[in-house]
């Protein structure tokens, strides 16, 4: 019988919005949660982190294609110095998040979602999230 865990949750950061994802309780599945404002994560996650255990939160880390940090990764850094000052004892992960706004993209266009949806940024953002936390899930062993 396997040990119920807490859950994962992955956040696609951004100045205006942030993408979210979170996984079940085995930690097997990577589900999209929401999109939020980015000015209203702290109450958003100080919320869910009242009803649910959560084992990490692994956020996106934004690189150019060569390796280096790309021009949002200062914002990026500062909201994770946030989140390890509100959250003291929760691990922050980091996972290269490079082409997951491209590999969003082409999921919607798969999953058959019309023109207007695919264009709806916070999709966009929810479906990288649940990109970063796959991406995780299948590094973290």
């Amino acid at each position: 019988m396997r040990k119920i865990m807490g859950r994962i949750l992955a956040i696609d950061f951004g100045t205006k919005r942030c993408g979210l994802a979170v996984t079940d309780p085995l930690q097997i599945i990577a589900s999209g949660m929401a999109t939020q404002r980015t000015h209203d994560m702290l109450p958003f996650l100080k919320e869910y982190f009242g009803k649910e255990t959560v084992d990490c939160v692994v956020v996106g880390k934004p690189l150019q294609m060569d390796g280096s940090d790309s021009e949002s990764a200062v914002h990026v850094e500062k909201f994770i110095s946030l989140l390890a000052k509100n959250f003291p004892t929760l691990p922050i992960k980091r996972i290269d998040e490079r082409l997951t706004s491209r590999m969003a993209q082409a999921a919607m266009l798969e999953m058959g979602l019309k023109k207007m949806d695919r264009q709806k940024k916070g999709n966009v953002d929810q479906i990288s999230a649940v990109l970063i936390l796959q991406t995780y899930l299948e590094n973290k062993f």
